[in-house]
């Protein structure tokens, strides 16, 4: 890959240290949610933290502490709106 090309698809693991082999869409958001909710698990809900941009829409910041607090169940939310 050269550098700076932007990825068309995305790349996972087989196992830790494996290479990165091509997958699809789904495969790729199954693994996040699986790895999200691993964490949850283990360590519960207070683990898990979200930051997102204070120079994105409102709309996205409600939508991603929305997401924090009702599918993970955290209020470790933060978007530096406060400045």
């Amino acid at each position: 890959m050269k550098q700076f090309e932007r990825l068309r698809t995305p790349l996972v693991r087989a196992a830790r240290g494996a290479a990165l082999r091509p997958a699809t869409w789904e495969e790729a958001m199954d693994r996040a949610a699986a790895g999200l909710r691993s964490v949850v698990d283990r360590h519960g809900p207070r683990a898990f933290g979200l930051f997102s941009c204070s120079k994105t829409t409102n709309e996205v910041n409600f939508a991603a502490g929305k997401f924090a607090r009702t599918v993970i169940g955290s209020n470790n939310v933060d978007s530096c709106n406060r400045t």
